[in-house]
This record gives C-alpha cells, sequence and structure tokens, in this order.
C-alpha cells in the first residue's frame, strides 16, 4: 500500500495545523472538530461524539459480518512551550504537541480515505480518538461512557512514535510494553508558629525529611515485589516563604511506576502505610491523594503477531524489545477490555525526546504508521482465508 504524495502532503498539512493550535488534556474541543471535518469528508457510516469528554469514533462498516478493528490515536497536547523556530510551531504560550499526538491523529485519520477508497469485504473498523491520554483519564472516561458499548471491539491497536529509535523502524513487544505509573501527593500538617516561638508550633520538617528518604528507597522498604519498580521524588514543599513564620505544612509528590500492577499496589500500600506512621509518631495529620494514574499496557499475543505480519509488508527493520517501557500510557485501559496491542514507532536516533520543548513528529515516518494500521485492516477483513 504507497500512499500518493498529494495525499501524504495533505495529511502532513493537517498535522502543521494541529501542531499550531495544541490543546492539553481536557480541552480538546477544537482538535476535536478539526479531525471530525477532515474525516467526514470520506464518509464514514456513523459518527460517534464526546465520548467521555471530547473523544470520537467513526466507524465503517464492512460488506458482510466480521470482527471489529479499533485504531486509536491521542488528541491532546502538554503544557511545555514550543521552543522550535518551525512554520508549524504553536501559537499558543505553554502549550505544545511535545509527545507527537498530533503525528498519531493523523496516521489514524489517514485510513478514512483509504477505507472510503477500499471498504472492507467484511467486518468494521472503528477510528477512535481519545481526550486526555497525557493525564490518564481520558481512556477511562471513554470507558466508562454509554457510548463505548457501541463499538465494542474485537481488536484494538495503537502505536507510539520513539525517539532514539532509527526512523520507521517498528518495535514490537508481547506481554507487558509499557510500565504502570501514578502520582502520589502527601500533605503533612502541623501548627505555625511565630519564628521567634518554635516551641508553640509543631514543624513537619523531620517528617518530611524522613518521608523524602523512604520514598527514594521505597523499592527497598516493599516486600514481595516481581518485577522492576521505581520511585522518584519529584516534588517537595515546606512553608511559605517567610522568616516571620515557621512551617505548618508540608507537601512531597512521588511518582511511583512498575512493570505489574500488583507491584505498583503494594508500592502504595507501603508509601501510604509509612506516611500515617508518621503522621502518629509527630503529631501530624497526613492527607494522600493521588493524580496521573496508569495501569501498564499489556499486549495480547494474537495482536503482536497481527502487526508483525502487517508490518513485514511495509519494512524490514522490526526489532523485539525484551523490557517493557518505564514510561505510561492509558492504552493500557483498553487492552484490559479487548484484545489489542500497541508498537512502537522510530522517530529518528537524533530526534529529541517526548516532552521536550524542542521535539517535533517527524513528518517522514506517516506513509509507515499508516501502512501497517492498513494491512492489519487488509489482512483480517479482505482476505478470504483471514
Amino acid at each position: 500500500m504507497i500512499l500518493k504524495d498529494s495525499f501524504l502532503q495533505e495529511l502532513q498539512q493537517l498535522r502543521h495545523e494541529l501542531h499550531q493550535h495544541p490543546e492539553v488534556s481536557g480541552e480538546e474541543q477544537h482538535t476535536a472538530e478539526r479531525i471530525t471535518s477532515f474525516i467526514k469528508n470520506y464518509d464514514p457510516d456513523e459518527v460517534i461524539d464526546h465520548i467521555g469528554g471530547y473523544g470520537l469514533a467513526f466507524v465503517f462498516n464492512g460488506s458482510a459480518a466480521g470482527p471489529t478493528l479499533t485504531f486509536r490515536a491521542e488528541l491532546d497536547a502538554l503544557p511545555i512551550h514550543e521552543i522550535n523556530e518551525v512554520p508549524h510551531r504553536s501559537l499558543y504560550e505553554n502549550k505544545g504537541h511535545k509527545c507527537g499526538h498530533d503525528g498519531h491523529m493523523i496516521m489514524v485519520a489517514a485510513l478514512a480515505k483509504l477505507l472510503h477508497d477500499n471498504r472492507p469485504a467484511k467486518g468494521r473498523v472503528i477510528l477512535l480518538f481519545q481526550p486526555a491520554e497525557e493525564t490518564g483519564q481520558g481512556a477511562r472516561w471513554m470507558l466508562n461512557d454509554p457510548k463505548y458499548n457501541l463499538i465494542e471491539p474485537d481488536f484494538i491497536f495503537a502505536l507510539h512514535n520513539l525517539p532514539g529509535y532509527p526512523e520507521n523502524q517498528i518495535i514490537l513487544k508481547e506481554g507487558t510494553f509499557a510500565a504502570a505509573s501514578k502520582g502520589l501527593i502527601i500533605e503533612l500538617i502541623g501548627k505555625t508558629s511565630h519564628a521567634a516561638e518554635p516551641q508553640n508550633g509543631n514543624s513537619p520538617l523531620r517528617a518530611m525529611s524522613e518521608l523524602q528518604l523512604f520514598l527514594n528507597e521505597l523499592t527497598l522498604h516493599t516486600e514481595n515485589l516481581q518485577n522492576f519498580c521505581l520511585a522518584t521524588v519529584v516534588h517537595s514543599r515546606l512553608g511559605e516563604r517567610a522568616f516571620g513564620t515557621t512551617p505548618g505544612k508540608a507537601e512531597v509528590m512521588t511518582t511511583i511506576r512498575a512493570y505489574e500492577d500488583s507491584d505498583l499496589a503494594k508500592m502504595e500500600a507501603t508509601a501510604v502505610a509509612f506516611a500515617n506512621e508518621l503522621g502518629k509518631m509527630y503529631g501530624l495529620k497526613v492527607n494522600i491523594s493521588d493524580t496521573e494514574s496508569f495501569s501498564s499496557t499489556l499486549n495480547d499475543k494474537k495482536a503482536v503477531d497481527m502487526i508483525t505480519e502487517a508490518s513485514v509488508l511495509v519494512s524490514n527493520d522490526m526489532v523485539t524489545k525484551e523490557e517493557p517501557f518505564r514510561w505510561s500510557e492509558d492504552f493500557g485501559l483498553f487492552t484490559q477490555s479487548c484484545k489489542g496491542a500497541l508498537f512502537g514507532l522510530g522517530a529518528g536516533v537524533n530526534t529529541p525526546d517526548l516532552h521536550n520543548p524542542d521535539y517535533d513528529f517527524p513528518d517522514e515516518i506517516t506513509a509507515t504508521g499508516v501502512a501497517v494500521f492498513y494491512n492489519i485492516i487488509n489482512n483480517l477483513l479482505n482476505k478470504a482465508d483471514a
């Protein structure tokens, strides 16, 4: 399957437009409208909008009954200021497509034209665009929306561009592809006082110091961990910027991550128990909350085999990763509800890392991503022996 240069240029223009107008998690209204406008040109059989926020699904029916294949992309950008001087740089302060979701969107959107020109012989294809991937909320929002029941995929697929790998290389892995992670926010609340009379207050200084050291070595304090685990203290704050008062409140934020969801739960339980113990020891009130919670992304073997079969028609450059990626993706919630897989697409060995202010999705890898997706469709829905 070869995309015409004119269509690739159209896709590039769409990506550049999306790149110029990034919208962060939960605010993807205009991005969703632009994607809808593009895909409606290719006559989807059904459009389902506002799934779990600004989520979208475009349905293309085959001629006969068969399996439902879903291809997912992310709508949201990041709260990161762009420093590139490219013509299509972000027009908004402190907002940028620094994870390549603009590129992911156009690769899934491109399937609309291919499906319009070559309707599947059987089954259904659904182009799914989710909000709020970066905060770990969007997949859950969509799955909890009754509208998602109209989709009911048999298989779901997605890709993520990967800087540091050669352009157009396909990166595959069965089982855990990306780690689970969660942000923990622990508040230690004591009592402030005049700085001249610290004995009248209850500073959380000692408890905060002990908590930071404990969290930094959380994996050593957690029993029966099965696989890779990591805890990283990312932010701490004690009191206010004032010389006249003692601190009455401390806040420690840590990110925990693990290849296994069960290990993540053990780490969280250990951290919570220790924080509460400190509260009792020092007479502090303890508040604990979490944010940006991601399950591990588990790839189904059959789905990975389908990606492999589709990829060999596109590229000889495929690698199987031995260890999961340490970053997280909320695509894992989709693969808990049906069979599916996430694969990597090399974005270039010299391309800046994801989430860096100088990152920009490389247009040169677009055709490969589209081709792999379309070959999955063709192999399963158009071949008589599939």
